[in-house]
């Protein structure tokens, strides 16, 4: 089923969340890189949720920002108004 990439950034613990669906407690959580967590399907292990701690300093430290995953990118039909 393909799903929206939904972006939040929380300025206080300086985590940007990149989510398909909300997060639930039955998903399991993974580091897959350099302070990034990916929340995970339990039944498919499939990347649901992303987040990047201390997103605002990496940027600093990079002109170039990248994630440890694949993405297959289309435009969503659904307009909103």
């Amino acid at each position: 089923m393909e799903q929206k990439l939904t972006f939040q950034y929380d300025r206080v613990a300086d985590i940007l969340h990149i989510s398909t669906c909300k997060p639930y407690p039955e998903q399991e959580s993974e580091e897959i890189g350099d302070d990034i967590i990916a929340r995970l399907n339990p039944g498919t292990n499939a990347i649901e949720n992303l987040e990047v701690l201390f997103f605002s300093t990496r940027l600093l430290r990079s002109d170039i920002f990248e994630l440890p995953v694949l993405a297959n990118f289309q435009q969503s039909r659904q307009i909103h108004a």
